[in-house]
């Protein structure tokens, strides 16, 4: 069987994403083998065709961290040929081929069959909206309730925080969205944003140890001092779900917010979310968790303008969550 596949190279010159023909001789082994409707965008991706981009262990590689489609063939009984599939994280498109490509190979532990959502939602939802169910649900894990106050949401324009603004939205929270692009206001409020603000701290604002407590809880994609400032402001007994580091890997804070305050900061990774876990986030985001705007947040292309998209994501000009789509548009 011979298929197309976008094929990451390392060169001299850096990463090369090249259409290529392959043969199935070139999947990996696994033991059910999708026919890949669509694939998405996520930062994730733009490292992985980044030099020095820190997540690919060896190239050449099919990007993509995740694919939906339908199953062709399958080793295990769990899944048949027709089965809609959604599969993501674990090492796909970073050490195992991933979602840019008309076939994918994978293994069975790693599939989660759709039900009641279409491969082109679960691909609009994707890796990044599903870290922002698993930031809300972790938010409702400890309690949290409508009545408690307000949520705050940065990052909020991105794949990740703008599908939690329209989850926590849809579950009756006030959302306050930071974003730093401006004129992103409109669509904040549609998504269910009850205000939007800048990012945080405000230019000019200084890092406190504790400041005036503002939030019954944050789901945060931005890290850094970011975080720090928010940290600061939380409620007592409230939590922060941190999913990201576009604002830097360093957190420079104290221990004042969570020994004075009872704050909690509960780390989000969707890659090694094991499978029982993660089937069941799955149906619950067909459910109750089921963003309630999808066609706003979702952007179109074909995988083969995969590369454009990806550089959007790193220089911080895209917005919402792109559906790459794969089958027929090569």
């Amino acid at each position: 069987m011979e298929f197309q596949a976008m094929v990451a190279h390392e060169t001299d010159s850096g990463i090369a994403l090249i259409r290529e023909e392959v043969t199935d001789d070139f999947l990996m082994p696994g033991d059910v083998t999708i026919k890949v409707h669509f694939s998405s965008a996520n930062y994730k991706d733009g490292l992985a065709i980044t030099p020095r981009g820190g997540v690919v262990r060896q190239y050449p590689l099919i990007p993509g961290i995740d694919l939906t489609g339908e199953v062709v063939t399958s080793a295990d009984p769990e899944f048949a040929a027709g089965d809609l599939v959604v599969a993501h994280g674990y090492d796909i498109g970073v050490a195992h081929h991933g979602g840019f490509a008309e076939y994918a190979r994978v293994p069975a532990g790693w599939v989660v069959k759709l039900d009641g959502l279409t491969p082109r939602e679960a691909a609009a939802i994707g890796t990044a909206g599903y870290t922002a169910a698993m930031s809300v649900q972790a938010l409702l894990d400890r309690g949290l309730t409508p009545d408690a106050g307000p949520v705050l949401v940065t990052g909020a324009t991105g794949g990740v925080g703008s599908v939690a603004v329209d989850i926590l939205a849809g579950l009756g929270f006030e959302v306050v969205a930071s974003t730093g692009k401006l004129g992103a206001g409109e669509l904040l409020s549609t998504l269910g944003a009850s205000s939007v603000i800048g990012r945080l701290p405000g230019e000019g604002e200084k890092l406190r140890a504790l400041g005036k407590a503002q939030w019954a809880a944050a789901v945060d994609s931005v890290g850094g001092t970011s975080l720090a400032h928010i940290l600061s402001t939380v409620k007592y007994g409230g939590a922060v779900a941190v999913s990201g580091l576009t604002g830097g890997s360093d957190l420079p804070t104290t221990v004042m917010p969570f020994i004075l305050r009872g704050v909690a900061l509960i780390g989000i990774d969707s890659a090694h979310f094991p499978i029982v876990q993660r089937r069941d986030l799955w149906a619950r985001l067909a459910k109750d968790l089921k963003p309630q705007h999808l066609s706003l947040l979702e952007n179109y292309a074909p995988i083969t303008e995969a590369e454009s998209v990806l550089h959007s994501i790193l220089d911080g000009t895209h917005s919402g969550r792109t559906v790459l789509g794969v089958t027929g548009e090569f």
